[in-house]
């Protein structure tokens, strides 16, 4: 490992995966200029889909760790699109959240924090970030959270 994000993440236990490859027509980020505009991480953990709906058959920390899954998938991408440099990363400029659950629930924000939070974690300042958390009636394989990011690179 090195740099300092890496060396971070492993402080906390985590090894970014080889960035997944995109399941349909289009491209797992792009860059343009300093930004890079990574599309929908879906939560995984060990190459298996986090499946369920908040509200219905899964609760708010199982929520946040899902999303906590899609950081890591985030950060696997962008350290595609910095050539294997994480430390290009300037900050994390936005992230939107998208969260299977039922019509009446109301706490995808608590659910994104799983993202915000670990990212705060892993990348201290630079990792403080706009945000947007919403519900979605349902998302692709049946996954619980999915979370796409803008990032600003050196």
């Amino acid at each position: 490992m090195s740099g300092r994000y890496e060396a971070r993440l492993a402080e906390l236990g985590v090894t970014l995966p080889e960035a997944p490859a995109p399941a349909a027509n289009y491209v797992p980020y792009v860059v343009s200029g300093d930004l890079v505009f990574v599309s929908g991480q879906i939560s995984m953990a060990d190459g298996v889909f986090i499946t369920g709906k908040l509200g219905a058959d899964m609760d708010v920390p199982a929520g946040a760790a899902a999303a906590r899954s899609c950081a890591i998938s985030l950060l696997s991408q962008l350290k595609a699109a910095c050539g294997g440099d994480l430390d290009r990363l300037v900050r994390v400029v936005k992230l939107t959240g998208f969260v299977n659950s039922t019509p009446d629930f109301g706490d995808q924000p608590k659910v994104i924090n799983g993202a915000s939070d670990f990212l705060v974690e892993a990348l201290g300042e630079a990792g403080r970030h706009s945000r947007s958390a919403v519900s979605a009636a349902s998302l692709p394989f049946g996954v619980a959270v999915e979370i796409e990011g803008i990032f600003q690179i050196r």
